[in-house]
Formats: structure tokens, sequence, C-alpha cells
């Protein structure tokens, strides 16, 4: 087993890389903030982002079968919480809920 010193050295040294790791992009991405481009993407990323994880997750849906109907209405649902009530809670939580509910129980086979 190894002596005292020798694990206190192993756990500041794993600290120190942990907290260097950590700490690197925010270090490296300071002097962006001010850029005119990364301005940009931080406002169109977002919703970029989201429609090609929805392109994602409806792409492979076998549409002649009725269990195909749960993720778009869970997506619609979604959609018009969201528009109704501009919580990205609810919407989230009621899109997620309307899904479970469909697939585990209505259009179950």
């Amino acid at each position: 087993m190894p002596d005292t010193r020798y694990a206190v050295a192993a756990i500041i040294v794993a600290a120190a890389v942990t907290w260097a790791l950590r700490a690197l992009p925010f270090a490296a991405l300071a002097p962006l903030r001010a850029s005119g481009i990364v301005q940009y993407l931080n406002t169109r990323m977002p919703a970029g982002v989201m429609v090609i994880l929805v392109v994602y997750c409806l792409r492979d849906l076998p549409l002649p079968r009725p269990e195909a109907l749960a993720p778009p209405a869970a997506l619609a649902a979604t959609i018009a919480l969201h528009l109704w009530r501009r919580n990205a809670l609810l919407s989230i939580l009621g899109g997620t809920a309307l899904h479970v509910v469909l697939a585990s129980t209505i259009l179950a086979h």
C-alpha cells in the first residue's frame, strides 16, 4: 500500500488537472464573447439544434403503424403548450407526459 505522502500527492495532482480541464474552456472562450460571430451563433444555434434533434427523433418512424403517432402528437402538444404559455418546463413536461401516455396505453400493441 502506498504511503500517505504519495496518496496525498496523487489526490492533489488529480484535483489540479480536473480543475484546469474545467477552467480551460472558460479561459479560452473569454476573448470570443465580444465577437459578432459568436453573438450571432448564440442567437441562432438553439433553434438550429432543436430542429436537428426533432428531425433525428422523427426520421425512423414506422408511419403506417399506429404507435408512430405518439411522437408527432407529443411534438405538436409541446409546440402548442409553448406557444400558449411560453413556459419551457411546462412544454417539455406536457409533451413528455402525452408521449408516455400515448406510447404506453392508447397506442401500445
